[in-house]
């Protein structure tokens, strides 16, 4: 009993180090794939203590690595009766993690090229009513047109965050049946 439960760990150790690993290609440190891939495993919530021990880190990056997990809505604080330390699960559907993910990088992503894009316009409208110079006007009217093109795509990929949000995706691309 005790070598099949050893084994089991084992197992688990090498899925657990897959899924941290495979997190480093969406940015998130090889630490908080482990926190995840802990919880994904854990057949009742953990708190961070508990976490702890199973990942071997300080108490202060579980707590970092679980604030970002939170964030990406990976993971969830659950409330555990009787207990007064909180406890987390984690979201064990990788489609729906996917798509949270993406959505939250697909809105940073319009928010800083739009806040950008603002600015530079006004910036180039500006320096365009004070000069005459038609090779300065061709340069800010290219500029323009460049700005129009990624305002089109911004927009192209909230529709595309929308459909994911909303699940409309699936009309046209249908999760797998089990």
């Amino acid at each position: 009993m005790a070598d099949h439960e050893e084994r089991i760990e084992e197992a688990r150790d090498v899925m657990e180090s897959a899924i941290a690993q495979s997190m480093v290609i969406y940015g998130v440190t090889p630490s908080v794939g482990r926190i995840y891939g802990v919880l994904y495993f854990a057949d009742e919530p953990m708190n961070l203590d508990e976490i702890k021990e199973q990942v071997a880190m300080s108490k202060a990056s579980v707590s970092n690595g679980m604030r970002e997990l939170l964030e990406t809505e990976m993971v969830t604080k659950v409330w555990k009766k009787g207990e007064r330390k909180d406890h987390f699960m984690a979201e064990k559907d990788f489609l729906k993690n996917l798509l949270n993910f993406f959505v939250k990088k697909l809105r940073q992503e319009r928010n800083l090229i739009m806040k950008a894009a603002e600015q530079t316009k006004s910036n180039l409208n500006d320096i365009s009513r004070e000069t005459e110079d038609a090779q300065i006007q061709e340069y800010i009217e290219r500029d323009l047109e460049l700005i129009d093109e990624s305002q089109q795509y911004l927009d192209w990929t909230m529709r595309l965050a929308n459909a994911m949000e909303s699940g409309e995706i699936f009309d046209y691309f249908p999760k797998n049946k089990k």
